[in-house]
């Protein structure tokens, strides 16, 4: 008799907690099956060792990433605007997910770095053709790293790191000015 398919799921978000909680070290097969409350064979039906625990982390991470990336590719605001709005955390599955793989890949796991890498490339790849030039897209993305990072940080402080409301949305305008592709521009190409 097949397990519910929700106790994978379950699994999976228990192993995703442990690791943004505690890190990876915490999150062993039997805290996993705990926190899921699941047995230990009930966790080994689904992944039989940490390893598969992980590769399975990773494969729901890459289809948070293709459903984003499709979500972008409809935006009505663009890909670029997209990214940079969707760049500040609202503690989404994706949001936890990429976290947990963040803390994955510090703790030294190769597996989670290139995922995250060869995300991060996916995400890359659909603003390029939006972008006028490399050094534009390279200011998006570690915009979008900056903003990324700064809210982690705004989360235990008074002081607000990341711009919100208008403040976004004015950052966001000079970002698309700064990079628009020259036939997308609504301002002439500068002369330098």
């Amino acid at each position: 008799m097949a397990r519910p398919p929700h106790a994978r799921e379950k699994v999976l978000d228990a192993f995703e907690a442990i690791v943004i909680a505690d890190g990876e070290r915490a999150a062993t097969l039997d805290a996993t099956a705990r926190a899921a409350g699941v047995s230990k064979g009930g966790l080994l039906y689904h992944f039989g060792s940490k390893d598969e625990l992980e590769t399975g982390f990773l494969v729901r991470l890459e289809a948070l990433t293709a459903a984003d990336l499709e979500r972008m590719a409809t935006a009505d605001e663009g890909p670029v605007a997209y990214y940079l709005r969707t760049s500040v955390m609202e503690d989404e599955a994706l949001d936890r997910a990429l976290i947990a793989a963040s803390r994955l890949a510090q703790g030294g796991s190769t597996a989670a770095a290139e995922t995250l890498r060869r995300m991060r490339g996916l995400w890359k790849d659909a603003i390029r053709p939006h972008v006028r030039d490399t050094a534009s897209l390279d200011l998006i993305m570690l915009l979008g790293d900056g903003l990324y990072f700064n809210n982690s940080l705004d989360v235990h402080g008074a002081e607000h790191l990341v711009p919100t409301g208008r403040d976004l949305d004015a950052l966001i305008e000079l970002v698309l000015q700064a990079t628009a592709r020259d036939e997308d521009s609504q301002t002439p190409p500068s002369e330098s």
